[in-house]
């Protein structure tokens, strides 16, 4: 698959949404409920944003995503959106809602085995990511779960940053859907895998990953060719 010898790296880095969780399969209800309370609570007047719209966002910090969302709502109503998507998601995930991408978990179960520290680094908040992770049953998988909420970082590029300082890693592949895992790789000296398979961004987003991947087995694919 790969045009060139990948060598066994120390770690694998992933994205979550988008990349080992199905986000749209959690957040269609999500959405809908956050809406339809911002305009009980007279936050929002407008009829609901169409989903693609928030789903085209996935990635990005959440203030980000609600100027993306709902341009002219007010800072009161992005903060309050910040509180009730969390809530939402953590409700529904609880409830049993959300899926991973086909043979995510036996993916990670394969790195494992082979001696990979396993890590996600994602935009989200530290409660969202955790809860996903929890609640699909790969949570004791990782080593590390680094999120922008907890960490506060700016960028996904500093995120990663931290988390291979924090763990000495001298070496790994970067896995995500965005344009900033792309960048956070390359920034950080990784190689880049790129999922192909998800919806949520643009073509162009996955431009200058070093290999494109259909499926998430395809990881351990590559791994077996390294």
């Amino acid at each position: 698959m790969a045009g060139e010898k990948w060598t066994k790296p120390e770690a694998v880095i992933f994205d979550m949404d988008g990349t080992l969780f199905e986000t749209d399969t959690l957040l269609v209800s999500v959405h809908e409920r956050l809406f339809q309370t911002l305009r009980e609570e007279g936050l929002y007047n407008q009829p609901t944003p169409p989903i693609e719209r928030l789903l085209s966002c996935l990635g990005m910090l959440l203030e980000d995503i609600w100027r993306k969302v709902m341009p002219d709502a007010s800072d009161a109503a992005h903060r309050r959106a910040d509180e009730l998507m969390l809530r939402y998601e953590l409700e529904q995930l609880e409830a049993g809602e959300g899926r991973l991408y086909p043979q995510a978990e036996e993916m990670l179960r394969k790195l494992k085995e082979q001696g990979i520290k396993l890590f996600v680094a994602s935009n989200g908040l530290e409660e969202y990511v955790r809860g996903v992770a929890r609640y699909k049953g790969i949570y004791d998988l990782f080593d590390g779960l680094y999120s922008a909420g907890e960490y506060q970082t700016a960028t996904k590029v500093d995120l990663v940053a931290q988390l291979l300082k924090d763990h000495q890693i001298a070496s790994a592949w970067m896995v995500g859907d965005r344009s900033s895992d792309v960048e956070a790789g390359k920034a950080n000296g990784l190689k880049v895998i790129g999922c192909a398979y998800a919806s949520y961004g643009r073509d162009t987003e996955l431009a200058g990953a070093d290999v494109l991947i259909a499926k998430l087995p395809d990881i351990v694919e590559l791994l077996a060719e390294a």
